[in-house]
């Protein structure tokens, strides 16, 4: 029901009331406001946003830390770099000498957090009304990103 603008909500209940237990008798009487159910509904997923946005934060900070190891490795092997440049090393065994224990932290850092990520996304996308599936895809573009914004140093 609406209520007239100028009528206080302790001056229209009991005229609702009124009328409800006219129409209905048996029934209880037994009403909720709109704002109060959204503002409950939407409570959650103003907690997960929170949420999410210190993860986010977090995810961050980790990268630029990652991205400040992967920078002082390659300096500490700079002169080993020089030394196989001389030696004609290509480009790409260099990159492989650099980036092989990147990418396999990465590597390890993906497999553990995939299934943990699919899960507890699954069970979140559940709560909706309108359903989505979750790709693969979502999870593969997000393990080469992460590759990428490590080797990208590296070149």
């Amino acid at each position: 029901m609406r209520l007239k603008h100028n009528l206080s909500t302790a001056e229209a209940l009991p005229k609702i009331e009124a009328v409800f237990r006219k129409l209905i008798p048996s029934a209880p009487f037994d009403y909720k406001f709109a704002d109060d159910e959204y503002a409950a509904k939407f409570s959650v997923e103003e907690r997960v946003q929170k949420l999410a946005s210190i993860f986010a934060m977090l995810a961050i900070i980790t990268c630029l830390g990652l991205f400040g190891m992967i920078s002082f490795i390659a300096e500490q092997r700079t002169k080993e770099v020089g030394i196989r440049k001389i030696l004609d090393a290509s480009v790409l065994s260099v990159w492989r000498l650099l980036a092989t224990e990147f990418v396999l932290l990465v590597s390890i850092a993906f497999l553990i957090a995939a299934p943990v990520a699919y899960y507890f996304m699954h069970e979140w996308l559940q709560n909706y009304q309108y359903k989505t599936n979750l790709s693969w895809c979502f999870f593969a573009v997000a393990g080469i990103g992460a590759l990428l914004c490590g080797n990208l140093d590296y070149g």
